[in-house]
Parts: structure tokens; sequence; C-alpha cells
């Protein structure tokens, strides 16, 4: 399995580390405009292979070098900085795609490739992706809302003192500040969460939910006004979305795709079934009225958003 890693910045850079260390790839390129940075980048998880998998990790300077991976993660762009949206990346990172993509599709077999986007703002990045690769949009998949469902299902394990392991949860629509969390789904070990709740009496009021909406939506924000950025997070979601493609696993993800037809055209994350071929089925999950609602308006924002580029 050969895997190419366009953009070796800190979020690239720990993209790569997260797949090396999943141990199913043998070979892994590095592409970034600046060639130094990407041999530096090789060089140094090459010495870190010396002490796990035996993997191939090569630099490149230009695109013929990805000839022959079967999954191209786009990592590239601007990343957020303090104070900034996802939204805000959106022209510059835009442009940032329109060149990358058609150089990819020109390196690859449109056949069997498949492509991960981690650019912001995410489905908006997606839906142009898609759009100019011409791929089914089954084979060009977003991270999506991964790493906020993660992020849901830690905050919870915590509060309820349970693992993470034993809650299925789901943040849906946008990967931003639209995104929603659709409690209306909640099962810990089994039960709803209402009745979980009940039962252990852990209450888990308004503002409690509330409180809970608002550290899974700010997250990243306080992660880069201490840090700087994101990256170890998202390393490791598109390492997971990786291996559920390459095991055909067929294991629910909330990943981005695009969906729907004519006016309706949206990528948003969803509930879906990945394997071998990328995203094999989209669910509807339960929600209520109120969480259907915000679930629509996420999806005009993303609209919205793209009709800007």
């Amino acid at each position: 399995m050969k895997i190419a890693i366009i953009g070796v910045g800190s979020v690239g850079s720990a993209v790569a580390t997260a797949v090396k260390n999943t141990g199913l790839v043998h070979e892994i390129v590095l592409f970034d405009r600046d060639s130094i940075r990407a041999r530096a980048a090789a060089e140094d998880l090459g010495h870190a292979a010396t002490f796990g998998f035996d993997v191939k990790i090569n630099a490149v300077a230009n695109y013929r070098g990805i000839r022959g991976s079967d999954i191209v993660i786009i990592a590239a762009g601007a990343n957020q900085k303090p104070g900034e949206t996802r939204t805000d990346l959106l022209q510059n990172n835009a442009e940032v795609v329109r060149d990358i993509v058609p150089r990819v599709m020109a390196n690859v077999d449109p056949k069997r490739v498949i492509l991960i986007l981690v650019t912001n703002p995410l489905d908006v990045m997606v839906m142009l992706a898609q759009k100019l690769s011409n791929l089914p949009p089954a084979r060009v998949i977003g991270t999506g809302t991964m790493l906020d469902t993660a992020r849901l299902r830690t905050i919870l394990a915590r509060g309820l003192g349970v693992s993470p392991q034993s809650i299925h949860s789901y943040v849906i629509g946008e990967h931003g500040d639209s995104s929603v969390i659709d409690w209306s789904s909640i099962t810990v070990g089994g039960l709803g969460l209402d009745d979980f709740c009940h039962q252990v009496k852990v209450p888990l009021t308004t503002t409690v939910r509330e409180t809970i909406e608002y550290r899974v939506r700010n997250a990243a924000y306080e992660i880069i006004r201490g840090r700087g950025a994101t990256w170890d997070g998202i390393g490791a979601a598109v390492a997971d979305l990786m291996k559920c493609v390459i095991n055909d696993e067929h294991r629910i993800l909330t990943v981005s795709t695009v969906s729907g037809t004519g006016h309706n055209i949206v990528a948003m994350s969803l509930p879906r079934v990945v394997g071998a071929d990328g995203v094999i089925t989209t669910l509807n999950p339960k929600m209520s009225a109120t969480e259907s609602s915000a679930l629509r308006r996420s999806a005009r924002i993303i609209q919205k958003n793209f009709a800007k580029i």
C-alpha cells in the first residue's frame, strides 16, 4: 500500500507519523512546495521507522513521485491562527486545492485512487476536490467531524465515568461552528443517554449539555490558543480513516462526502459505512426536530461558502 501526503506542515507531519505507526503501508511519499521541509520530514520520519515498522519514506520534488499511490491525503493549505475561524481560510485554501487536485489526478489511477481531505474549511474543500477530480463522491472523503465526535465522546466519558469506547455518539453537519451534536441518538452501554444518566444518578441538565456543546465546538480554538495549531488529533483521525479503508472494515465514521442532487448537493458529515471502496452507505440517525433544523442550517452554510469560491 502506497500513500502520498500533500503538504508537510505541522498537520501533514502528524498525519505521516500516525499513518506510519499503523504498520499498514509499505511506502509513504511526502510532497510539499517547500522541498527542503519535505526532505527533512522524510529523513526524520525515516529515522523513527527504525524503531517501529519498516516503511519506505521518500520526499519527492514533483507530482510524478506520487504515481502508484492508492490513497492521496491532501493536508496542504493555511492552518487556523488564534482568533481565526475555519471559514477565514476559505479563499486561500480554495486556491491551494485548485492547484493540487489536477496535478494529483494527472499522476494517479482514477479508477482506484481515494482522496482524503484535511484542508479547512473541510466540507467546502471536499466539494471542490470532488468537482475538480471528477471522481465518484464515495472516493473523495473528508475527515469531517471524526475529531469533533471523538471530542464529544471524550468529554462525555469523563463526565459519566465510563470509557469512551462505551459511548456511541455523533457530531454531524459542518466541521465548523455550525456542527450539530445529535443528542437524540447517543447511547451508553446500549442504553439511551437519559436512561443511563438516570441509572447512574449523573444529572445531564440543559446547562450541562450547553457547556458540552461549547467545549466540543471550541476545542480547536482552545488548542490553537495554547499550542498554535492542532495536529495530533487530526493525524490520528486520518490514520483511523485510512485503516478503515485499507482493511475494508465497514466501520461507521462521521466523514464528509458529497451527496444530494441539484440545489441540495452538499458535503457534510453524517454517520457513514466506510470500506475499501470509500463511502459505502450513508445513514440517517435519529434526530429531534430541533436537531434536524440545525443540520439543515449547517448544510446551507456550507453551500453558501462553496458558492463564494
